[in-house]
């Protein structure tokens, strides 16, 4: 995986990187395998805190784009939109799932 660019946003308490990578002779790799990837990119990174956006793969090449965004802390994560909290859910630990669960349980 080959970092294109990494931009700290301090306003919104993250770090932005846009990624390429390219697989040559490999399937297209799947949303927990490029949250494994940046996490090598950004050390010390909290993998709960990484979502992964943008991500695409040219049809017929072995290339996949995207961007990843690393947040500092749970609370500058209420930035992104409830469908990318559920579409991430699954790759989370045990913690950070539960602590999500009991905050949207209470709002329905």
């Amino acid at each position: 995986m080959e970092k294109v660019s990494r931009k700290e946003n301090k306003l919104l308490n993250r770090v932005e990187i846009a990624f390429k990578w390219k697989h040559d002779g490999k399937s297209t790799p799947s949303r927990k395998e490029v949250m494994n990837l940046v996490k090598t990119l950004e050390p010390g990174s909290n993998p709960d805190y990484i979502v992964i956006k943008d991500c695409s793969t040219r049809f017929g090449q072995p290339l996949t784009t995207g961007m990843a965004y690393i947040y500092g802390d749970e609370e500058s994560m209420t930035v992104e939109p409830d469908y990318i909290h559920k579409r991430h859910a699954s790759l989370r630990s045990a913690s950070a799932a539960t602590a999500e669960d009991s905050t949207d349980g209470g709002e329905q």
